[in-house]
């Protein structure tokens, strides 16, 4: 396996964990928490995006086009 599609499956992994890892919203919920956990998963995300716009522009392209017909 390359060392960047490596790289890019321990981002994904993290990414996945911070998410599954998101605190119940209910009432009991405190907002500090949530915060934490909030930033940690958009940090995670905002790697992820930046590795894959960074190492795979094309694909990164495809992807973008997608996402902006969802919201046409």
């Amino acid at each position: 396996m390359d060392k960047k599609l490596k790289q890019c499956i321990d981002m994904l992994r993290q990414l996945v964990s911070d998410v599954q890892g998101a605190p119940y919203p209910g009432d009991i919920m405190k907002s500090e928490l949530y915060t934490i956990w909030y930033e940690h998963a958009q940090r995670a995300a905002g790697d992820c995006f930046e590795f894959l716009s960074e190492n795979y522009p094309e694909e990164a392209k495809g992807v973008e086009k997608k996402i902006d017909k969802l919201f046409k």
